[in-house]
């Protein structure tokens, strides 16, 4: 039986976007192993049928000694498990991964980038030293490996640094059958961001157009979903979130694990942010029926078809924001409209079905 080892940092990162590949990946008679780093999420993966291996490491740490350990840890369970493909996913496993796969000589690998991430996004000196680094490391570890990017921005880019191997698989795919349309909820119309709380996923520009609009006696709600990310540098601190619920600016719900029942309140969803690979989050919003505002940045504009399942706005501009968010919330026709539209473009081409069938394609090639 040839086994698939999976390496992400976060336990809940892989339930939320690769548990289903996984799952299929095993139906289709791999052995599948999960590195990660396990906190709440451990037991999920396990009653999939998937082993696990915990692996403690820091998203955010640039400590020498530190990473060197992480890196020296990796290489002993890649040379202990033997895998005959490795899927690794999101920046740092990509890059420690990858040195790890060449240290163990295992020879098939897929690395998944989920979006640019922080480092990509901001302009902080920290970033702007780290960056050139990365696009070396790229060019030199990804050369003999296989690439999946999620938008044409990010496909353009790895070009750019020499990888061969890139494939754009738009995402990590909806779950069409539980993410479904329902009646539109009675009463003031909520906009929901559901994303986790940093400032370069536009949580700041969300609450500043709230503001403007409140002010313009705009009757609505903004809710914003999700947790602070100590591991990310552009996190919003819970104090601040806790300020903006005060104030009533904003309702902050915190995390949710329900969030079928999160888009059943909501009249649009809103995220602003500053790049993203494919976000899941306005998949799930567009199989749900739901219209759409977001950025016209890369990751975010290939969800939404500008004025057919939603409103593309410039980034870092909250009363554009505003503006779209106005039109929407008071125009009930458009969101239906909209809704419609998005239903149609999850099921046409963002289904997990279709996203889990072209992964394994690269696999096949991958192994062939």
């Amino acid at each position: 039986m040839p086994k698939l080892l999976f390496f992400v940092t976060e336990d809940w990162y892989f339930c939320s976007h690769r548990l289903a590949l996984a799952v299929a990946v095993r139906e289709a008679g791999f052995e599948v192993v999960v590195v990660t780093r396990v906190r709440e999420h451990g037991e999920v993966i396990r009653l999939a049928g998937l082993d696990i291996i915990p692996f403690e490491m820091s998203r955010r740490s640039m400590n020498p000694l530190q990473e060197w350990q992480v890196l020296a840890r990796l290489i002993a369970i890649y040379r202990k498990e033997k895998p005959d493909l490795i899927h690794h996913v999101a920046m740092k496993p990509v890059i420690y991964g990858s040195f790890a796969a060449h240290f163990s000589g295992t020879r098939h690998v897929v690395n998944a980038m989920a979006g640019m991430g922080w480092l990509f996004t901001s302009g902080n000196i920290r970033a702007r030293l780290v960056k050139p680094l990365v696009r070396l490391l790229f060019r030199v570890l990804l050369l003999p490996t296989r690439v999946i990017v999620q938008n044409p921005d990010d496909a353009a880019f790895m070009a750019d640094v020499g990888v061969e191997s890139v494939h754009l698989i738009r995402g990590s795919g909806v779950n069409t059958a539980v993410f479904r349309p329902g009646p539109e909820p009675i009463g003031a119309p909520l906009v929901v961001l559901p994303a986790r709380m940093l400032w370069d996923k536009g949580v700041g520009e969300f609450v500043e157009a709230a503001r403007q609009l409140k002010a313009r006696g705009v009757v609505a709600r903004f809710a914003l979903v999700g947790e602070p990310d100590p591991e990310n540098p552009a996190t919003v601190s819970k104090a601040q979130l806790v300020a903006w619920h005060d104030e009533s600016a904003v309702e902050w719900w915190g995390q949710r694990a329900d969030m079928v029942q999160v888009y059943a309140q909501a009249h649009v969803v809103c995220l602003p942010s500053y790049r993203e690979g494919l976000p899941k989050t306005l998949l799930e919003a567009a199989s749900c029926g739901l219209p759409i505002v977001t950025t016209n940045v890369p990751g975010c504009r290939e969800t939404v078809r500008n004025g057919t399942n939603g409103l593309l706005v410039p980034v870092r501009d909250a009363s554009a924001l505003a503006e779209a968010l106005a039109r929407l919330i008071v125009d009930s026709g458009m969101r239906r409209r909209m809704g419609e539209c998005g239903r149609a473009l999850a099921l046409g081409e963002f289904s997990q079905e279709q996203i889990i069938a072209e992964t394994l394609g690269v696999y096949r090639g991958a192994m062939a």
